[in-house]
């Protein structure tokens, strides 16, 4: 009698489970050939390119892509128009990354004996570096005898994922000995959610102080405060409370009204701002990148973040809704 076939999660989650082990067991394959592949990237003048056939080229161009992000220049280059016409792209001072799972690929030979002959250095990423592709390299790199997740062990699966996996590690590895900085990523990636994420608050500041924000002294009472605040037609929900020496002392926000109109009555707007403002509010340096302040709303659960400079005079304010708008935080 024929058992019942397995439900679509249990397959979905057996074939991640596969991979995820493909990419585990990459790690008992890197050696010190791994350290010489990232030994030749860092002593590499030129280009990092990078050339694979079939599936192992679609991984090529992804790992090629990452490369480029983390501030290797480069460009994927197919084996068969390398042999027809586009040899001139690689220069001298470049690396050449071969990707085959077998090693064994006519192209990738016959593209790796020309760059032997031309002393171009080669890293090559197979499944045994014993492989004629591997013997044809200065830094051969393996990712072992893997099975594929495909049920009949045939369409590339788990091999792909783990090439990908090695080809990102040596990228990184590499950047990390390179000292890529965060504002180097960001000159790569303006645009997107990954740029806005990466800018200065400062720069994504819709309320600021002279602009559209309320900034007033300790002493005033809550009532002039909302006076002031209300000549702005789109103003912040928040005033922020200054001393003499115009420096933050503390936050008054639409909400602390409404808490206090409850539980108070109207006779607080007879109050100096300094009796009902939250003192030494959390704050963030107006150079702190977006993904970090975002960071600290979610942590405190705020709804508005002072901005000030290196002398704590108060900038601006972020608000979450701005947040909202730009699609970098989600309402839940």
């Amino acid at each position: 009698m024929e058992s019942a076939p397995k439900s679509k999660l249990v397959m979905a989650r057996e074939i991640l489970a596969a991979e995820a082990e493909a990419v585990a067991r990459v790690s008992d394959h890197v050696d010190e050939n791994f350290e010489k592949a990232v030994q030749v990237i860092l002593d590499c003048s030129s280009h990092v390119v990078v050339s694979g056939i079939g599936k192992s080229g679609l991984v090529g161009r992804k790992i090629s892509a990452t490369f480029a992000s983390i501030g290797f220049p480069g460009h994927f280059l197919h084996p068969v128009e390398a042999m027809h016409g586009d040899l001139g792209s690689i220069r001298r001072g470049d690396v050449v990354l071969l990707l085959s799972y077998s090693g064994e690929t006519d192209e990738l030979l016959g593209l790796a004996a020309i760059l032997r002959q031309d002393e171009v250095p080669i890293i090559s990423i197979t499944g045994n570096r014993n492989s004629h592709l591997g013997a044809l390299s200065d830094a051969p790199l393996a990712i072992g005898d893997i099975t594929e997740a495909c049920p009949h062990n045939l369409a590339p699966t788990s091999t792909t994922t783990a090439m990908l996996a090695l080809g990102d590690a040596l990228g990184l590895v590499a950047s990390r000995f390179r000292s890529f900085s965060p504002d180097e990523f960001h000159k790569r990636h303006p645009g997107g959610m990954l740029g806005k994420g990466m800018l200065p608050v400062s720069g994504i500041l819709r309320f600021r102080v002279g602009k559209n924000l309320a900034v007033t002294v300790e002493d005033v009472m809550v009532k002039d405060v909302l006076r002031v605040a209300d000549q702005f037609p789109r103003r912040c929900g928040a005033i922020l409370v200054v001393n003499d020496m115009n420096e933050l002392k503390g936050i008054f926000t639409d909400s602390d009204l409404r808490r206090l109109l409850t539980h108070r009555g109207p006779e607080v707007v007879n109050l100096k701002i300094s009796e009902v403002m939250t003192p030494d509010p959390v704050c963030v340096d107006e150079y702190t990148p977006v993904q970090d302040v975002i960071q600290v709303i979610r942590e405190r659960r705020l709804d508005e973040v002072p901005v000030i400079d290196a002398a704590r005079h108060p900038i601006g304010v972020l608000d979450v809704q701005d947040l909202l708008a730009m699609k970098l935080i989600k309402e839940h």
